[in-house]
């Protein structure tokens, strides 16, 4: 949620060293020559007032839809000037919006009380407010106030912003006539910042959670060593952190600690609980390595298409982490490149004409329906639909001796798994270590790239199960769902089962030596055994038994080139990230004690009767963009 913000303070650091010379030194638009800026406190429904400020442009001949971004990391300078927010919208200028932020309520400016992932208030409470009642009166009193506006307004918003931008869309104002979210925490129980399938991502959850709902004056997270996998390691079991460092004054920790399962407490916080069709135009925007909500806004996509007969879902995903698409030019991440300018063509060629069209009845729509980045071949595709419907699909088989083919298994001997030793006390780290902080307020970190690091930091540890092809005799297009069907076994009554897809490069590539041999990570997740029947009643493993699991990979848009090779790799630690499975079934994760976790042998099945594959779609290849 806060790495757009960081990126964006990291990325502008020059800029932000200087700001009264930004237009003259790096470039950028000079803001007060360009807009007049108005400061208001907008009153809500239950007399809060939220903060709110409203830039317009200067000498406008014509009447000019609204631009509203709203969010809980503040909207103001540091210096009281011009928001630089701002910047992040000058592909936009030439068009002509007023744009307005807003702090949402209980942060920063906003009066009110703060509450993480607002829910939907209750429909029978007239006076009930949420975050998309808080979006209507804003709406309804800048179409009233803000002289000379067109009755127009556009919504937009990244992260934490992106499930602001999504809310607006339950019962929307009349004037709101576009949407994007962008990364929204679609569900964070489900697959965003939280939880994934039941497993909890521990040093995001404790980190942003203390961050945001702390008083930054009297607290401030503590770590007496430079490595957090070995902090976190040392902390023991979740049980500890409330005795030791919370002492239940984080309301998100608690309600972690209160409701581990998928109850309908998180239900309410999900944006698919109230949104299930669109009456304003969105466009759903997401990025391949997101490390942290793509699960949102493919999931709202997707949820959205199901009553889409006025076709207003629009769908884009390019090669980014989280907010990628919104700052520099987008072409690389980490040490892969992406031969053009992904992120400067999105906001130049997608975003600022979807917004024209819609705001200003300029132009043609610049999608049709769903536009995806096409990694492997670095090319731009466009889809009817997303996945693509009735694609084929093929399985990519385990094999014996570590090979990964397209020919499924032969015989039913009983000895044909793989097996490792899972220890908690020895977990398998999530990004090569020293793994520093989420957010380090010194530099940028490493987080925002831990997706496409090289894998091969873990390729020899005995708890990592790999599998691999032959070298690649022509190119496998991936354009779809990835599943993976997993059929294990455990000594335990409970394990964690991590699944990832890897593009394996070629010992002696084309072009880059840097990626000599690189293994990069394509489709990715981690699945929690004791929900393998229910989300919200988590049942034990049986000890031996071989039972299977289905765990969603999510969707690919990828070509494995000739002369590389497609790996597997099974885990079932993935720390700290993730917090460790006792491997033993304890009613709740966040309570076990240190003495309930123990060593498990995970087994792996692969013959006729059981076996563990990927699922990957290959239809036809799709039409490339203009």
């Amino acid at each position: 949620m806060k790495t757009f913000q960081r990126i964006l303070i990291a990325a502008s650091l020059l800029w932000a060293v200087r700001p009264t010379l930004q237009g003259q030194e790096t470039g950028r638009p000079d803001l007060p020559s360009l807009f007049d800026k108005r400061e208001v406190m907008i009153p809500m429904r239950d007399g809060v007032k939220l903060h709110t400020e409203i830039y317009t442009p200067k000498d406008a001949k014509q009447t000019l839809p609204v631009f509203l971004e709203r969010t809980p990391y503040g909207i103001s300078a540091e210096d009281k000037g011009y928001s630089h927010k701002l910047y992040n919208y000058a592909h936009m200028f030439a068009d002509g919006y007023v744009f307005v932020f807003q702090d949402i309520r209980g942060r920063y400016g906003s009066e009110g009380q703060f509450v993480m992932n607002r829910p939907v208030h209750d429909p029978s409470d007239s006076k009930g407010i949420d975050e998309s009642t808080d979006t209507y009166d804003t709406i309804d009193w800048l179409v009233k106030n803000v002289p000379n506006n067109n009755g127009r307004v556009g919504i937009a918003g990244i992260s934490y912003g992106g499930f602001l931008a999504a809310m607006a869309l339950i019962n929307p104002h009349p004037a709101l006539k576009a949407v994007s979210e962008q990364a929204c925490m679609g569900d964070t129980w489900m697959g965003d910042d939280f939880f994934h399938n039941g497993a909890f991502r521990l040093s995001y959850g404790y980190e942003y959670a203390t961050e945001m709902e702390t008083n930054k004056e009297h607290f401030q997270l503590k770590f007496d060593r430079e490595d957090l996998y070995d902090w976190y390691l040392h902390a023991g079991p979740l049980s500890n952190f409330n005795k030791e460092y919370l002492h239940g004054k984080i309301p998100s920790w608690n309600s972690f600690v209160e409701h581990p399962a998928y109850d309908d407490f998180w239900r309410r916080k999900a944006i698919a609980y109230a949104l299930h069709q669109a009456t304003v135009p969105n466009l759903n925007v997401a990025g391949w390595w997101d490390q942290e909500d793509f699960y949102g806004p493919l999931a709202t996509y997707a949820n959205l298409e199901k009553n889409d007969a006025a076709h207003l879902d629009f769908l884009v995903v390019g090669p980014w982490n989280h907010g990628g698409w919104a700052h520099g030019p987008g072409n690389f991440l980490g040490s892969i490149p992406f031969g053009s300018n992904t992120a400067e063509y999105f906001r130049n060629q997608v975003e600022a004409p979807w917004f024209a069209f819609y705001l200003h009845d300029k132009g043609a729509l610049p999608l049709k329906e769903a536009l995806l980045f096409q990694t492997g071949s670095d090319v731009w595709t466009r889809f009817d639909s997303w996945p693509p419907k009735d694609a084929p699909i093929k399985s990519l088989y385990f094999g014996a001796k570590g090979k990964l083919s397209f020919e499924s298994p032969k015989g039913d001997s009983a000895d044909a798994f793989d097996s490792y030793i899972s220890d908690p006390a020895n977990p398998v780290p999530y990004r090569n270590r020293p793994v520093d902080e989420t957010y380090p307020s010194d530099h940028p970190g490493r987080w925002y790239t831990w997706l496409v690091q090289d894998q091969r930091f873990v390729e020899n540890r005995p708890d990592v199960l790999t599998w691999q092809t032959d070298e690649l005799t022509e190119d496998v297009t991936v354009t779809g769902e990835v599943t993976a069907r997993l059929f294990a076994s455990t000594t335990g009554s409970d394990a964690d089962w991590v699944v990832k897809l890897i593009d394996v490069y070629p010992e002696k590539p084309d072009s880059d030596l840097n990626l000599a041999g690189y293994e990069l990570m394509i489709s990715d997740e981690i699945f929690r055994g004791r929900y393998r029947n229910s989300y919200e009643k988590p049942e034990p493993l049986v000890p031996g038994e071989i039972t299977p699991f289905t765990i969603d990979l999510h969707t690919a848009n990828h070509v494995f080139k000739k002369g590389h090779r497609i790996m597997v790799q099974v885990q079932s630690t993935w720390f700290p990230l993730y917090d460790r499975n006792p491997q033993k079934f304890v009613p709740n994760i966040f309570e076990a004690k240190a003495s309930d976790f123990q060593k498990a042998t995970e087994k792996i099945y692969r013959n006729t009767r059981f076996p563990s594959h990927v699922e990957i779609q290959v239809p036809a290849a799709p039409s490339a963009a203009n």
